[in-house]
């Protein structure tokens, strides 16, 4: 079930820093189950440590997305609006790496800088030990034009959250996607 994260798992065991799955596998270790199909596995890690996870996967060969094109990373530190690499094995396994801003010990949402959370929650870790990305932040990530599989993931976590989470949430896509039907089903604060 979960065999792709542990996959990953043992891929970033050398590397020290800050890590977590995201996207929807994050979802599912948060609920301590797969609630859905997954076409691809992402991780988050902090733009700082982007050299970092280059040396811990030193036998991976990577991409950095720009524009809507992948082109080849050489050595230079990526900085935004490029936040996005793709990463390839020689057994041809794949992943997807989203670098993440921290400053002040708060992580800020690259997408509208007047978001925050604070960076001590922002990664959790399953009863398997597999580090994830908090679940509030996956789903603002995935509110904007959001598909079926991201309507699956909000409700497959919404009432699980702690009601600070939701607040957090409700009051995070207010700022970002305002029209988002998400709004309405969080329970946030009176207002």
């Amino acid at each position: 079930m979960l065999r792709s994260c542990r996959k990953v798992a043992e891929w970033m065991s050398g590397y020290k820093r800050p890590w977590g799955i995201a996207g929807g596998w994050a979802i599912d270790l948060f609920v301590g189950g797969q609630t859905r199909d997954h076409s691809d596995i992402e991780i988050a890690i902090l733009r700082e440590d982007q050299h970092e996870m280059r040396g811990a996967l030193a036998d991976w060969s990577f991409q950095k997305a720009v524009k809507g094109k992948l082109l080849e990373w050489g050595s230079e530190t990526l900085k935004l609006p490029i936040h996005e690499l793709h990463g390839v094995n020689r057994t041809g396994e794949h992943l997807e790496v989203l670098l993440n801003e921290v400053e002040n010990d708060q992580w800020i949402f690259r997408r509208n800088p007047a978001i925050a959370f604070p960076s001590s929650t922002l990664l959790l870790t399953s009863k398997e030990g597999i580090p994830y990305l908090h679940p509030a932040v996956v789903l603002l990530y995935k509110s904007k034009n959001p598909q079926e599989k991201d309507h699956a993931d909000f409700h497959a976590v919404k009432d699980l959250l702690s009601e600070e989470d939701q607040q957090w949430l409700q009051h995070s896509l207010k700022i970002h996607v305002p029209d988002n039907e998400w709004v309405s089903q969080l329970r946030g604060m009176v207002e």
